[in-house]
């Protein structure tokens, strides 16, 4: 019996490139905000309440000072994190702006600079010109081109001020609030006692997270989040019994 004759596969339709799928989003500021907003949250409120508890106002006025502080710092923080964000990205939305209208002015002298700015990348001198002329036949590619070339600027991931700005919010919050868990539920040295494990547990909790974000070393990370938090704690925590105001719970 004859072999029958292999089906032929069919050519597949060329269509447009798709993304990769294997890398993060690290430019939009989000994951940045939320790690150090947590961070900042963790060691502020530590630091106010030790200062707090060593100068023994009683448990009320510390946990006063931890909530107020905590609520204080998250706003601080997610309206440093907006406006910075906000000021960063109408910056770059200006230079975009300048580079957009240099496209349209000038194509003859921005195909010239692109295919340049490609041969500097170790590309042949022909291939650069015309690579340079495709992507200049298409003004959002171009404009993409150039922005990343001649300014390192990703259009597309300018950064998201009001992502930021929340995150920030939230992750100070729940930095913040571990140091004062304890005193809504013991008092005196109890209540200290806890805010310090829960303080150094956090600090390390940080340091893994940013650690697995960065592909940092973990000991590393971990080490320098805890020393801060525990120098930190110590200084206010001096200064709080060395001032001392009395009181009661």
């Amino acid at each position: 019996m004859a072999a029958q004759p292999a089906a032929e596969v069919p050519e597949p339709t060329p269509g447009p490139p798709v993304p990769e799928r294997h890398h993060r989003d690290v430019q939009g500021g989000v994951a940045r905000a939320a790690v150090f907003g947590a961070s900042d949250g963790l060691v502020s409120n530590v630091a106010l309440i030790l200062a707090m508890a060593a100068a023994s106002p009683g448990s009320g006025v510390v946990r006063l000072a931890g909530l107020a502080g905590m609520i204080a710092g998250a706003f601080s923080m997610a309206a440093g994190e907006y406006g910075s964000m906000t000021a960063q990205r109408e910056l770059l939305e200006h230079e975009l702006e300048m580079e957009r209208v240099e496209l349209a002015r000038n194509p003859h002298v921005e195909t010239v600079e692109l295919s340049q700015l490609y041969q500097a990348r170790g590309i042949h001198p022909d291939l650069s010109r015309q690579l340079a002329e495709d992507v200049m036949r298409d003004p959002d590619a171009a404009l993409e081109a150039h922005a990343r070339e001649e300014l390192g600027i990703d259009p597309g991931a300018l950064g998201l001020p009001i992502g930021a700005a929340i995150a920030s919010f939230v992750s100070f919050v729940i930095g913040a609030s571990l140091p004062l868990l304890p005193w809504f539920f013991a008092d005196g040295g109890a209540a200290v006692t806890g805010s310090i494990v829960l303080g150094l547990v956090g600090a390390a909790t940080v340091g893994v997270l940013l650690a697995r974000s960065t592909h940092g070393s973990y000991g590393r990370l971990v080490a320098r989040y805890v020393v801060i938090a525990l120098l930190s704690g110590s200084i206010t925590y001096v200064i709080g019994s060395a001032v001392g105001v009395g009181g009661t719970s």
